[in-house]
């Protein structure tokens, strides 16, 4: 009889831990740029439309990408695609304090570097979950994802904070200089691991067959069809969130750069416990009302955040939504990595990351236009119905299930 060798603890897979410090990087650059941003236009032009317009756009930037990047990521080098993404992001967010400091406030210049940059990092990140299972063994997948998400969550404590402090001081340009750093440094650390040589390569025949591919899977897959179409209106109105709660704190509440930060850092502790608790409430519960009952909590989180106007409304609204995105985020990834073929995981990443963002861009111009037509409390209020209507919706979906992995 042969015996199976026992799976390398993470603790000791070597590659495993460069990349997961190599992300965690990364992570906490990204972090500056999702509080430095949102402020250095809100400094430059006191608009909340503009802010998500600036985001509407980079989303808009990411789904085009979509069409390519499960194909390119299925076809070439996945470790080779991830240090060229982190390389052009580096010159890309690099451009912006240059652009800053040798000429006038140009913010315009924006626009096709963020799209720019958010067409690297859905490449990016189509190819980093689809490593993930070359990089462990299939019964860590889950527990390799709430590291991972984890850390991003911490990188999403202390990056706020910082960058709320940096820009009090320095103003949010260097904030965004600081990010350009850390896709550096990403892609130093993903130059000394390596992954396991793939089996089954995709085929180079067309490329809009091969897209085709990646979504007929996805469609054939009940739990997977049901999450992205759910995803969609999820989507829609929360990618334009974090906008509008930093014109909240600012504008409304009268908050200053400072506490905006620690205020959005101190709500990512939210991420942090849903990456501890999601692999356990997976197994109590199921993949499907845990997802539903995360995303329950955050529409009810966001309604109290409109109804009450106060900061610690913003803040608990802020944590709650924190927890149950990590927790969807950590589910759907495991899944789907558990579901699919490897030589079809980055077309059908990419499939989902597209029907999943497609809405973001536009529901994010909505929000924002919105909130600066009318205020921020009655968009808040809808958002927050909706969710729960969305998740009503939910129910009447496979996702109601409580099989955590099994589909059918």
């Amino acid at each position: 009889m042969t015996l199976l060798a026992e799976p390398v603890p993470l603790r000791r897979n070597r590659d495993f831990q460069i990349f997961w410090a190599a992300q965690a990087l990364s992570a906490l650059g990204s972090s500056f740029s999702l509080v430095a941003l949102p402020l250095l236009v809100l400094h430059a032009t006191g608009s909340v439309a503009r802010m998500g317009l600036i985001t509407g756009v980079a989303a808009a930037a990411g789904v085009a990408a979509g069409l390519f990047a499960g194909v390119v990521v299925d076809r070439y080098d996945r470790r080779r695609l991830m240090i060229a993404c982190d390389v052009a992001r580096l010159v890309l967010y690099g451009a912006v304090p240059l652009l800053w400091w040798t000429a006038a406030e140009v913010v315009w210049a924006l626009y096709p570097l963020m799209a720019a940059a958010s067409a690297a990092t859905m490449v990016f990140d189509v190819a980093c979950s689809a490593a993930v299972p070359a990089l462990v063994d299939r019964e860590q997948i889950t527990a390799a994802n709430s590291r991972l998400e984890g850390t991003y969550a911490a990188g999403f404590v202390l990056g706020p904070v910082a960058a709320g402090l940096l820009s009090g001081l320095l103003g949010p340009v260097p904030a965004v200089a600081f990010d350009a750093a850390t896709f550096g440094l990403s892609a130093a650390g993903l130059l000394l691991i390596r992954l396991r040589p793939r089996a089954v390569v995709a085929e180079r025949s067309a490329w809009w067959p091969d897209l085709v591919t990646g979504l007929k899977f996805l469609w054939g897959t009940p739990r997977l069809r049901a999450i992205a179409a759910l995803y969609m209106p999820v989507t829609f109105l929360s990618l334009g969130l974090v906008d509008l709660f930093i014109y909240y704190l600012r504008h409304d509440l009268g908050q200053g750069d400072r506490m905006v930060g620690v205020l959005l850092g101190v709500a990512s502790l939210g991420a942090i416990a849903a990456a501890a608790v999601t692999p356990g409430l997976r197994r109590r519960l199921g993949f499907g009302p845990a997802w539903l009952a995360a995303y329950l909590a955050c529409g009810v989180s966001i309604a109290i955040a409109g109804l009450v106007f106060h900061v610690a409304a913003v803040l608990v609204a802020a944590t709650v939504f924190a927890f149950g995105e990590t927790m969807a985020a950590i589910s759907s990834a495991s899944m789907r990595q558990t579901l699919t073929p490897e030589h079809l995981l980055g077309r059908v990443t990419a499939a989902f990351r597209l029907v999943h963002h497609s809405c973001g861009p536009l529901g994010a111009l909505v929000l924002t236009t919105a909130a600066a037509g009318a205020g921020v409390r009655g968009p808040l209020i809808a958002v927050g119905v909706l969710f729960v209507a969305v998740v009503g919706i939910g129910f009447a979906t496979p996702l109601a299930a409580g099989t955590p992995v099994a589909d059918g």
